[in-house]
C-alpha cells in the first residue's frame, strides 16, 4: 500500500528533521524526490542516504526567504526530473516574540518564508500537476496553527494561512484530480525541540494524551498517506498528528 512508483516528489526544508523523514520515506515507497534547502552540502548527505538505501534523490538549493527567485530556482532541475506529482512544503522558521515586542521584521520573515515561500513553490508546480490531471500537495502545518501558542504569533499565523492555502486550493484543483491537504505536527522530536529544559518538556508532555512527544516519522507516514493514490479521495482536509495535544 501507499506505493509511490513512477512519481516524482519534491520536499521542502528536507536537510533535516521531519523534512528529511519525509524525503526518506517517500524514497522508500518508490518516488523520486528531490530534497531541497538552502544548505547544499547537508541536501548531498541526505540525497546519498536515500540513494544508498536504492532509492532516487536529487538535491536541489532552494531559498524561500526570496520567494520571487523560486522560479528561477526549480528552473535549475534537469529536464527528466521537472515533471513534479508530489509537493510537501513543510520548509518554516520561527522568530519568537511575545506579540507587543514582535518587530515588524520578524512578522515579515517569517510569513515570507513560511506562506509565500510555499505559495511560490505550489504555483510554480501546480500547472503541470493540473496538465497531467494528478497531482498531491501537502503542506506541513502546526497544531499551533490550530490553536495558537503565546510568543509565536507570526508563526501561528503562518501555519493557519497554509491550511486556508490548502482548502482552496483543493475547491480550485478538484475537478483536475489535484488534492490539496494538511499535515499539523504537535511537539515532535526535531532541533527544535531538542533545547528544550526537562521541565519544559514534561509541562508539555501532561498536555499530550499519549504522553510524549512524536517522532518526525510520525509525521512522515502521514505525509506518504496524504501523497498515495490510497488517499485519492481525500482533499481539504487537515491530519492532526500531535499525539492528542490538540482535539
Amino acid at each position: 500500500m501507499f506505493r509511490l512508483d513512477g512519481k516524482t516528489a519534491l520536499v521542502t526544508g528536507a536537510s533535516q528533521g521531519i523534512g528529511e523523514a519525509v524525503a526518506r520515506r517517500l524514497a522508500g515507497q518508490g518516488a523520486r524526490v528531490i530534497v531541497a534547502a538552502r544548505g547544499l552540502a547537508r541536501l548531498e548527505e541526505v540525497a546519498a542516504a536515500i540513494r544508498a538505501g536504492g532509492g532516487e534523490a536529487l538535491p536541489l538549493p532552494l531559498d524561500l526567504s526570496r520567494p520571487a527567485a523560486v522560479g528561477e530556482q526549480l528552473a535549475a532541475l534537469p529536464e527528466d526530473w521537472k515533471a513534479i506529482d508530489v509537493v510537501v512544503n513543510n520548509a518554516g522558521i520561527t522568530r519568537d516574540a511575545l506579540f507587543a515586542r514582535m518587530s515588524l521584521e520578524q512578522w515579515e520573515e517569517v510569513l515570507r518564508v513560511n506562506l509565500t515561500g510555499a505559495y511560490a513553490v505550489t504555483r510554480e508546480l501546480v500547472r503541470g500537476m493540473m496538465r497531467r490531471r494528478w497531482g498531491r500537495i501537502v503542506f506541513v502545518s502546526s497544531v499551533v496553527g490550530l490553536m495558537g501558542n503565546a510568543g509565536q504569533a507570526n508563526y501561528a499565523a503562518s501555519k493557519a494561512g497554509l491550511i486556508g492555502l490548502a482548502k482552496s486550493l483543493a475547491h480550485e484543483l478538484g475537478g483536475r484530480n489535484v488534492t490539496a491537504n494538511v499535515v499539523a505536527p504537535g511537539f515532535v522530536e526535531t532541533a527544535m525541540t531538542g533545547d528544550l529544559d526537562e521541565k519544559t518538556r514534561q509541562k508539555l508532555s501532561e498536555a499530550i494524551l499519549l504522553r510524549r512527544f512524536g517522532a518526525v516519522d510520525d509525521v512522515a507516514a502521514a505525509v506518504v498517506y496524504l501523497a498515495s493514490e490510497e488517499a485519492g479521495y481525500v482533499t481539504g482536509e487537515v491530519l492532526n498528528v500531535s499525539g492528542g495535544m490538540y482535539v
